[in-house]
């Protein structure tokens, strides 16, 4: 475990250290100010954003119900599902945004322009870790009891889908919810060649510019995630403690 967190922990605190020497002879946080003060940062990073909020959305409404469906009706086909959830493991990004500038460039689809197209393909990419934070929600629960519980008081799908499934794999879906925020912000390809601005593609330019803003951009994407995980853990600290109570 030392050794592991060597590996990881050093090249951080080498990166971090070189972004604080922007300023000749002295460490200083130059290297951070001079980001934050760049709109072209602020510009792209906002939009990486959205990006990231709205591939959350479109995540958890087309991957709940189906999570949920395939538990409680149809079992058999959760094999199929997860082989096809493991897909963007397999096909590179550059494969998947060639594909999509290939297939909706072209009528009766001409909406390789639309923004529709990169969210949906972040939602692919984040697919594997959104489904399956979901899934491994849904197995914590009784998903056929509190089903038929909520028929028994007379609600439809929809209301037992938003009104009790949900909120009982909360914090399975903060879990996919802050992986899928960090796989899209993060990310590159798909900007890049469907030129649409983002954080990945701006650091990437960034890196051919100058040397200390983009240690500093890392180093901020790192604490991103970080404090993302950290949420996780104090919400599911918070959920597995109210579980406990509400069962004594």
């Amino acid at each position: 475990m030392i050794l592991g967190a060597l590996y990881f922990f050093l090249p951080l605190l080498a990166t971090f250290i070189f972004s604080l020497k922007a300023k000749l002879g002295t460490l200083s946080l130059l290297a951070y100010q001079q980001t934050f003060a760049d709109q072209a940062f602020v510009y792209n990073f906002t939009y990486s954003v959205i990006w990231a909020l709205s591939t959350i959305v479109v995540g958890i409404l087309i991957l709940a119900p189906t999570a949920y469906v395939i538990r409680l009706k149809v079992p058999k086909a959760r094999t199929a599902v997860e082989f096809i959830t493991l897909l963007p493991f397999v096909i590179p990004a550059v494969v998947l945004v060639f594909g999509l500038v290939r297939t909706f460039s072209q009528p009766p689809l001409l909406i390789v322009n639309s923004p529709i197209v990169l969210v949906a393909g972040y939602a692919v990419l984040s697919m594997p870790y959104m489904y399956r934070s979901i899934d491994t929600g849904l197995r914590s629960i009784d998903v056929r009891t509190l089903t038929e519980a909520g028929q028994s008081l007379g609600a439809g799908g929809a209301r037992i889908m938003f009104d009790v499934i949900l909120p009982n794999i909360r914090v399975a879906i903060l879990s996919g919810s802050f992986l899928t925020f960090a796989i899209v912000v993060g990310e590159m390809v798909l900007a890049q060649y469907l030129s649409k601005p983002a954080f990945g593609p701006y650091m990437a330019y960034q890196m051919q510019e100058q040397a200390y803003e983009p240690a500093a951009m890392a180093i901020i994407s790192f604490s991103l995630t970080w404090i993302a995980l950290g949420i996780i853990q104090l919400v599911g600290r918070g959920g597995a403690q109210a579980q406990i109570g509400g069962g004594h």
